[in-house]
């Protein structure tokens, strides 16, 4: 007896039928046994063109209860390419969207295939959990994906870059590594990196990881302060690239055992070229890689882009042109510590004036400035450098950093003696730096005499262009900091929105915040007679110095950031 063909249909062809949308006849072409298609129900119908896609995916994610995205809305760059098997991408139809920890998202447009969801669970050992999206917007995203994967093997960068822009630190150097670049000198792998750094630097990120892990390996850069996911490279590439890297940056690719540091350059042009600095770390599953990427230009901005106030700009140039004296800035690591800096070195470097730089390393390289890098192996400390810079008939000296009483006195010694000293503290404001000095054990007079300025910085994420208006109640404005006076409606908050350029974060390169201090008659004084920071900060308060709160909550009333990336880089 023939069974009855109701009963091989199955239970979302019979809701299809009985709302009127697709006949008995065609719902049973599209069954898996009928039609001998390995897609899922809805996936035939939908590639039969009896539903169009975006109704197949309604009614997918109603049925099944799953969120439907528009895949016009994704960014192709920030999508994990890897995370899938391309073969499985193009024979199933199926996207992957993100990934965080032990679960992937999973772009479909047939829920109901449940065969193909086991497959991918066990190839790539993850936890799925599905969005629903229209077949023939996914079909189209899973053929070029599956095509620039293939592509990014072969050849990614095509004939567009010379394979020898990337170049060892010291050239002179390279013949001793050559035997060692024979055995990793992969074209493909090559132009995977080169194109990885290039896109970085376009994007104006600041560092690059190399990361790999037990079941995948992913490089992710860190642009304006966060790190995005950029590549899933096939985790069999590891070893490779890290070779590759380490060949480049001069470093022992034998040794896996133990961090290695070192340096490589890549040539944009005959008057454009970028250093890299390179921190190799072995983890549990290979060698985790960080490039830290060192643009010269950076120096050359100029004191006004960097966010200072008129007021505070005045001031950081007032106390740059003193003939001798101490100027400190300080804050955390990634506050662009080191490109201050060297903003001030920049408007020094005449042919008239000797500037010798201590730093560990030396970051970005600067004509007509002598740097030294510090090697405390080699037994050249702050210390040592110092010693040595001032029988070297100095103008301007920069510390890359004060970390002991021995360096600390030495500067003082120098701001005392007719030199210019520029250096580094890592305290959490200007105040407190004076009393660090005084408890690394300088003496306090010492302290009043050679100081002539602190600045304490941040870097905020600029809002970009895309930004709009903020509704934030009133009580949050007067918690953050603003006083009553300044909520006079003549301003309005902005927050981040979203669009093609800014990636969809809604911020778009940084904007420094700032306190600036000279060190008053006042300020000395409570100094000598040992003041605390307390003390200072209030004496700067009365001197009508903004704190870095107070400079931050500045830029929110301008619409350059918003007020929360104001309370998460001053938090009190």
């Amino acid at each position: 007896m023939a069974a009855n063909p109701q009963t091989a249909l199955s239970g979302l062809a019979r809701a299809l039928i009985q709302h009127g949308r697709l006949s008995e006849a065609d719902a049973l072409a599209c069954a898996p046994n009928a039609s001998g298609s390995t897609n899922g129900f809805l996936l035939e119908v939908a590639q039969r063109g009896l539903l169009a896609p975006r109704d197949v995916a309604r009614f997918a994610a109603e049925t099944f209860g799953y969120p439907q995205l528009d895949l016009a809305a994704v960014d192709r760059s920030t999508l994990p390419r890897d995370a899938v098997d391309r073969k499985l991408m193009s024979k199933h139809q199926v996207v992957a969207l993100g990934r965080r920890q032990n679960r992937l998202l999973l772009a479909v447009a047939d829920p109901s295939n449940m065969r193909v969801l086991d497959e991918i669970r066990f190839q790539t050992g993850l936890q799925v959990d599905l969005v629903v999206v229209e077949a023939d917007k996914l079909a189209k995203l899973a053929e070029a994906l599956s095509e620039s994967t293939e592509q990014t093997l072969k050849d990614l960068t095509g004939d567009e870059f010379d394979m020898d822009l990337l170049q060892q630190e010291a050239p002179g150097e390279q013949a001793a590594a050559e035997d060692s670049s024979n055995e990793v000198d992969d074209a493909p792998v090559v132009k995977f990196i080169q194109k990885v750094l290039i896109d970085a630097i376009n994007e104006g990120a600041s560092d690059i990881h190399f990361e790999p892990y037990e079941k995948y390996y992913r490089i992710r850069v860190r642009t304006d302060g966060v790190l995005r996911e950029i590549a899933q490279p096939p985790l069999v590439l590891k070893e490779k690239i890290a070779a590759r890297i380490k060949v480049i940056s001069r470093l022992d690719i034998s040794e896996k055992r133990v961090p290695q540091d070192g340096r490589m350059k890549l040539v944009l042009s005959k008057s454009k070229a970028i250093d890299f600095r390179v921190s190799t770390l072995p983890t549990l599953y290979g060698e985790k890689i960080v490039m830290r990427i060192l643009d010269p230009s950076s120096a050359m901005l100029g004191v006004d882009a960097l966010g200072y106030e008129p007021e505070q700009k005045k001031a950081l140039l007032d106390a740059v042109q003193r003939p001798y004296g101490m100027i400190l800035v300080t804050g955390p690591t990634g506050s662009g510590k080191t490109v201050s800096l060297y903003t001030c070195l920049n408007i020094l470097n005449k042919a008239g004036v000797n500037i010798s730089t201590a730093e560990d390393p030396a970051e970005i390289n600067l004509p007509g400035v002598n740097q030294v890098n510090v090697n405390d192996k080699a037994g050249l400390t702050f210390a040592a450098a110092l010693r040595a810079f001032l029988r070297q008939d100095p103008d301007v000296i920069m510390v890359g950093e004060i970390r002991d009483l021995e360096t600390a006195e030495i500067s003082v010694k120098a701001a005392q003696t007719g030199h210019l000293v520029l250096s580094t503290l890592h305290t959490n404001d200007a105040p407190t730096t004076l009393e660090r000095l005084k408890n690394m054990g300088v003496a306090p007079f010492n302290i009043a005499s050679s100081v002539i300025m602190i600045t304490a910085q941040r870097l905020a994420r600029r809002l970009c262009s895309c930004k709009k208006p903020a509704d934030i109640p009133i009580e949050a404005l007067l918690e953050a900091g603003f006083s009553e006076e300044d909520l006079d409606g003549s301003w309005q908050p902005y927050a981040p929105n979203g669009c093609e350029r800014c990636k969809g974060s809604g911020y778009k390169g940084r904007v420094g915040i700032y306190q600036v201090m000279p060190i008053s008659e006042d300020i000395a004084h409570i100094i000598m007679t040992n003041g605390n920071s307390m003390d200072i900060a209030a004496q700067a308060q009365r001197e009508g110095i903004r704190d870095l709160r107070q400079s931050g909550l500045l830029k929110v009333r301008q619409g350059v950031t918003s007020l929360e990336e104001v309370l998460a880089s001053t938090n009190e």
